[in-house]
């Protein structure tokens, strides 16, 4: 009856997407509402809710960084569940851990803003999506090995599926390598990677049916 059991469950897609768009839309708000706006008795003139404005530079570039996380990330779960054919056991589970992580990023990110200048501050982040990038190759590797992905996707799609993980997450690293010069550099670096993931698509039109990393 185990064996049975196990072969049945999790084949639903549908319910595995749509708990995740649930999960992703409230890590998504929790990231906003970590950002702390300064108190109404402290501040007493415009130049003084600049000041304080200005304080929360850090606040607003972890949040920027992790709603582009976040998107990408999301987007490259959609692009997978939907060249799947049917889920398994294994693999809902494998997708729960990626799910996991995903609740990780607004701690991570509450850790960066508060700490923008430390380099573990940092490394915990890119940890965090290294774990992210990590989850989502399983998945599809996996899927491959146990012919789960719908018959009629090409061998491009599956090829580039795993490279574009490998090339970001190789981008990302590297990225946090530059925290050894500057947290600065690093973060920028790591905005830039996440903004080319974003808006790449709109930057130059492909013809129909091509593949693209």
């Amino acid at each position: 009856m185990p064996t049975l059991y196990n072969a049945i469950q999790g084949r639903s897609l549908e319910r595995l997407a749509a708990l995740s768009d649930g999960i992703f839309a409230v890590a998504m708000t929790l990231l906003v509402l970590d950002i702390h706006l300064p108190t109404a008795e402290a501040i007493h003139s415009e130049a003084e809710l600049c000041r304080a404005l200005a304080a929360l530079a850090p606040q607003w570039i972890a949040y920027g960084m992790s709603f582009l996380t976040l998107g990408i990330f999301w987007a490259g779960q959609q692009t997978q569940l939907n060249h799947l054919c049917e889920g398994s056991r294994d693999l809902t589970w494998i997708h729960l851990g990626f799910l996991f992580c995903v609740t990780l990023l607004p701690l991570t990110t509450r850790l960066l803003a508060e700490f923008i200048g430390f380099r573990m501050a940092l490394l915990l982040y890119w940890f965090n999506i290294l774990l992210l990038g990590t989850m989502l190759y399983w998945s599809w590797t996996h899927a491959t090995h146990q012919d789960l992905i719908k018959e009629d996707t090409a061998p491009e799609i599956r090829g580039a599926i795993c490279r574009r993980i490998v090339i970001a997450q190789s981008l990302y690293a590297f990225g946090a390598l530059l925290c050894l010069a500057s947290n600065y550099a690093s973060i920028a670096f790591i905005l830039l990677v996440q903004l080319n993931y974003a808006i790449a698509p709109r930057l130059g039109r492909r013809p129909s049916g091509a593949i693209t990393t």
